[in-house]
Formats: C-alpha cells, structure tokens, sequence
C-alpha cells in the first residue's frame, strides 16, 4: 500500500473532466514515482455512478480517512442534482468535515467548493470556485479570489473544470516534488497556471 492515499468523492451528476482530469493526473504521477494510490470512491456502496454528461463510473470503493480528499463540482445551478443536492442533503459536507478534522488534506475542484463551504472549511479562507458559483461561496464568509488554484495549506480549491488539472498537478509537486510534477504535465502535454497562496 502506498504511504499516501487520495480519494476523489463522486456523486451523481459529478462533472466528468472535475474528477477524471485530477485522477490521471495522480495515476500518472504514481507511474512518475510518486508513492501514491488514488480511488474513486462513493459514500454508499453502489456499482455505477452517473455523472453530469451522462458517463457512467464505476466507484472503486466507499469514502474512508484519506491523507488527500478531492471534491469535484458540477449541477451547483440545477435544482436537485449534482453539487446543490449534495449540498442539501448534508451527508457528504459532514464526511468532509470528518476527514478534515482527522487530518486529511481537502481539495476541490469547480463548485465542489460549495461542499467545502457547507462543510465550513471556508471561512475566512481564500478560495476560488466555478465563476456561477462565486456569489454562493461569498455568502458562505469564503474570500472569493479570481484564480486557477488557492492553496491555503490544509485546504485547497480551484476554478472551473479544467482548473482541477492544475489543482492536481500542484497537489503533485507539493507532495512529491517537481520532478514529479514536471514529468505528469510532459506526459500529458498540458502547462499549468499559476498557484495563488
């Protein structure tokens, strides 16, 4: 078993490139060298998961104490799907909150932040979120700023869909090392923005 452990949380009507762009990431960097294993986990036990544009997961387990918890975001403006039913039905913000309270790192992506308000790790925190949610997350006492990736050490969020690349590769040179890092973005031919914090 690898010494860290990353789990990406899906939820029906999750964006697809939210949660699959993070997770290549960090299967690349453990094929990099990185002591690393990542699964895709539900909070229930349950075979498929359907995300925002109809692609069908399969989830490789249940939500457990990782040392990194990734959320994705998408359907924050749908009423009764994604992000906003997560949101309501409170479940999935207190796991949040669990796994933060006994140390995991936690991370998201897009409107994911949403979760991360309603779990009250934001307040008082820069944070970035999908530009649709921004409003939202202000109201939650988060300090919106207009960036790809914030990093406030223990707590981390990004921007919109393809910000979640960008919050992974960081979340690989921070843990692991540049050239790790640098490796997983050659692989896959894509170059970062900047990281605010």
């Amino acid at each position: 078993m690898a010494d860290t452990t990353a789990e990406i949380v899906l939820f029906d009507g999750f964006d697809e490139l939210d949660a699959i762009g993070p997770y290549e990431v960090f299967e690349n960097a453990a094929l990099a060298g990185a002591d690393l294993e990542t699964t895709l986990v539900t909070l229930e036990e349950t075979d498929m998961v359907t995300a925002s544009h109809d692609l069908r997961v399969e989830s490789q387990g249940t939500l457990g104490q990782p040392d990194i918890l990734l959320v994705p975001g998408g359907g924050w403006t749908s009423a009764n799907e994604g992000v906003r039913a997560v949101v309501e039905d409170g479940e999935l913000p207190d796991r949040v909150d669990e796994c933060y309270t006994e140390g995991a790192t936690v991370a998201s992506v897009c409107t994911g932040a949403m979760v991360l308000a309603e779990a009250a790790l934001l307040e008082g925190r820069p944070a970035a979120t999908h530009q649709v949610a921004e409003e939202d997350l202000e109201a939650h006492a988060a300090n919106v700023v207009d960036e790809r990736v914030v990093d406030d050490g223990d707590v981390l969020t990004s921007g919109g869909v393809t910000a979640g690349l960008d919050l992974a590769l960081w979340l690989v040179e921070r843990e692991f090392g540049e050239d790790v890092s640098s490796a997983v973005s050659e692989e896959m031919e894509y170059e970062r923005g900047e990281v605010f914090g």
